[in-house]
């Protein structure tokens, strides 16, 4: 039988298609209910605003599916879920010659007859004619279709209020003249799992599943959110919650929940494990062998506070926390020069290792001016030049918020509005530079980051500027002579913002244990809530009273007892991945993977060669003989392991921009690729090491060898039963001891212990 195969057989382990146990998605439960709304039909006036639009948008007449659609449909077009009720009105009321509408007899206008049925209508019958939409469209006409007044109220918030239902939701809509209505017959209902609740359109909530999540209802653009709890069935005593191990606040946040959800927390990992993860989580790379044994004999109660201390200051801590803030910048090769390159990531790399807070290092990047090469940070300007992507990157970057869709409509899934949009980018319009762009293949690249005393960037849909304003801030006056971007900075790093502190907060805790407390990590809409609120919070807070100082956060997260218990599920949690009743095994990221692969056959990877743009395919040496993959300036290296493992390309703002997804060619390039069967076939390699080892003047034993090289890569010795089924297969096999080895070291780094943290 083929060796490799039989160590597959012994070990269990394979390759790493079989995966650590997966988790399904979880479900919400705390529950708002409702009852039937009241028509508004009886009312003296019927108001486009108020009335008119939330009917097109619950019908889903102006979505993006029907006329909502920017060309429209059937040469009829209305603005993306009513945000522009003036525009609207001219189309319905007077456009084609005003011919939608029948003043005389309401029931003949084609804004009726077509969503009936009796006129022919592509996108079919939308509603009868003795339903609710039809009552109010029909009056709205016949009282002249009156359009939207100044004069009239204007939509404040949307809440949720409860009814002596369960199952069901009302939602209130209340207005600046202080009146209030139930809206709930209008309102567009949305779970935000739906393996735990499903919601009708009419707000009628179904408990399919368990778990934390929330029923949101959309109205006028405003957004009312329901959490929703649903416990698993599970019966755990209460003592195991108050007996459990507390290290810190998280802890206590963190039982606090899994208790209410009828969740066991696991016990603590082991000290081999341990070790291994916070090497890989905190610096990205594997302990030595000496490393694991000094700590596990260490008898010290408080060694693993002492380790993750001494890791914090590490170098090492230095360069993967650096890659991680160059993927969230955007360092990228393919869009900057190498010298502009350089000193983007020289001047990141330079802060993390000062431990710069995160507010202040916010703040020298939304204000840089100055060289390209002598200020890294004005980079960030060079990767994008126009007013509006500034605008979105940095908000993406910094406050986790995707405000690209309110560019040409309000956003359909948050509060922000199409003026909104153009009020935060106008901050950024006189941002210029001098020698923007370069001559090609001989050009440097360097740029000096300037600002124009005047200039405004239009709001397309009105022909006129929007007043400089962060989002939720407070407006700056044309007439403001400074630098836009320092009231724009003041706002986004201060305490009070929320969005800031939860964006970074939520970034470093899911980097630390695989999956955000709001999930996408970088979305942190109303609408997108958090798994655990309370915990969120209270690390924001956290990171606030400790002067954004991450690596005090990092520290706090690392020595808590929810970081560090076992991965393994119970009975008690294994339906569950979000709330953290267990550390959630993750596969390492390519560059770290392919570090440990580096690492444990001692064989270095080169990474010489940068393409750039203009270059004709010129190759410029960059990165000096055993660089590491987390020690890249940008994403711009050419390395099929580290595309095929998904490493990000850092083309968007976007943690979805990187993949831990499995895939045949990852398990193709592990079996049969280059990277690890030349690093295994070197002549000067760790196997070699292994083989030329003596011990008191003797080689090592099979036994021996064996031991090394779990220890090496799996940071433990095997098991007794293990060690022996090796033993004997290594005395029956009629191969060389260093095929044998070699062997042993591919069955060891293609299986999931390797590839994953745990």
């Amino acid at each position: 039988m083929n060796f490799r195969l039989c160590l597959v057989r012994i070990l269990g382990l394979g390759v790493f298609l079989s995966f650590i146990p997966q988790i399904q998605p979880l479900v919400c439960g705390d529950e708002k209910p409702a009852s039937k709304n009241a028509s508004s039909v009886g009312a003296a006036e019927i108001s486009f605003a108020n009335d008119v639009q939330p009917v097109l948008s619950k019908l889903g007449c102006n979505s993006g599916a029907c006329h909502g659609a920017l060309a429209g449909k059937g040469g009829f077009r209305l603005s993306l879920r009513g945000f522009d009720s003036v525009a609207d009105h001219f189309n319905i009321v007077k456009q084609a010659r005003g011919r939608r509408l029948e003043f005389r007899e309401p029931a003949k206008s084609l804004l009726l007859t077509k969503p009936t049925g009796a006129v022919a209508h592509k996108g079919g019958v939308r509603f009868d004619t003795d339903s609710e939409a039809y009552q109010i469209l029909s009056k709205w006409i016949a009282l002249g279709a009156k359009g939207p007044s100044k004069t009239e109220k204007k939509l404040q918030t949307v809440e949720f209020t409860k009814t002596d239902s369960r199952t069901d939701l009302k939602v209130l809509a209340k207005y600046s003249d202080g009146t209030s209505r139930d809206v709930t017959r209008w309102a567009i209902f949305t779970s935000t799992d739906q393996t735990i609740a499903k919601v009708t359109e009419e707000g009628q909530v179904s408990l399919i599943g368990h778990g934390q999540g929330a029923i949101t209802a959309w109205y006028d653009s405003k957004i009312a959110v329901s959490p929703l709890m649903v416990p698993y069935p599970n019966e755990i005593d209460q003592v195991v919650y108050t007996q459990a191990s507390r290290q810190n606040q998280i802890d206590d946040l963190v039982l606090e929940q899994l208790e209410q959800l009828r969740l066991e927390p696991n016990g603590r990992c082991d000290d081999q494990t341990f070790i291994r993860r916070v090497y890989l989580d905190a610096i990205g790379i594997l302990p030595q062998p000496k490393d694991v044994l000094d700590f596990v004999k260490d008898q010290n109660p408080d060694k693993r506070s002492r380790l993750i201390d001494d890791l914090l200051a590490r170098p090492e801590f230095v360069d993967l926390w650096t890659y991680h803030w160059s993927d969230v910048l955007l360092i990228n090769g393919t869009r900057l020069r190498p010298n502009a390159v350089k000193s983007f990531y020289g001047w990141v790399r330079d802060k993390v290792d000062k431990n710069t807070p995160w507010d202040e290092f916010v703040r020298q990047i939304l204000t840089a001016q100055g060289s390209s090469f002598e200020n890294g940070a004005t980079n960030f300007y060079a990767l994008h030049q126009d007013p509006q992507t500034m605008a979105e990157n940095a908000s993406q970057a910094f406050l986790g918020l995707s405000i690209e869709c309110a560019k040409c409509h309000n956003h359909p899934l948050e509060k922000w509005t199409n003026d909104q949009y153009y009020a935060f980018a106008n901050l950024f319009s006189r941002v210029r530079a001098k020698g923007w762009g370069g001559d090609g293949r001989n050009g440097d690249g360097k740029r000096n980051l300037v600002l124009a005393s005047a200039g405004e960037l239009i709001q397309p849909n009105t022909g006129k500027p929007q007043p400089p304003t962060p989002l939720d801030g407070t407006p700056l006056s044309f007439e403001f002579q400074g630098d836009r971007r320092i009231p724009l900075a003041d706002w986004t790093v201060a305490a009070e913002n929320p969005y800031f502190t939860r964006a970074i907060t939520n970034r470093v805790w899911a980097k630390l244990m695989g999956v955000g407390i709001v999930e996408p990590v970088d979305d942190l809409r109303l609408s997108n809530p958090a798994s655990n609120e309370k915990l969120l919070s209270a690390l924001s807070q956290y990171l606030v009273d400790h002067k954004f100082d991450l690596k005090a956060l990092i520290r706090l997260v690392l020595n808590s007892e929810t970081y560090q218990r076992s991965s393994i599920a119970q009975p008690g949690n294994q339906d569950e991945k979000r709330y953290f009743s267990r550390y959630y095994p993750k596969r390492l990221q390519a560059e770290i993977l392919l570090d440990a692969i580096s690492e444990v056959t001692a064989v270095a990877t080169p990474f010489n060669q940068i393409s750039f743009p203009g270059a004709d395919n010129q190759k410029t040496d960059f990165y000096p003989k055993g660089t590491r993959a987390v020690q890249l300036y940008d994403s711009a290296v050419a390395s099929y392991f580290l595309k095929a493992f998904g490493r990000n390309q850092r083309e968007i703002t976007c943690e979805c921009e990187r993949t831990n997804e499995a895939s045949m060619v990852q398990v193709l390039h592990i079996s049969n690729g280059d990277t690890l069967n030349q690093k295994l076939f070197a002549k000067e390699n760790r196997i070699q090491e292994l083989l030329d080892k003596k011990v008191e003047g003797k080689n090592l034993s099979d036994g021996e060898m064996i031991k090394e090289a779990y220890l090496i890569c799996l940071a433990r010795y095997p098991k007794k039963e293990k060690l022996a089924e090796l033993e004997k297969l290594f005395a029956e096999s009629q191969e060389t001891k260093r095929v044998l080895v070699e062997d042993l070291f591919w069955s060891l780094i293609s299986s999931t212990e390797f590839m994953f943290n745990h």
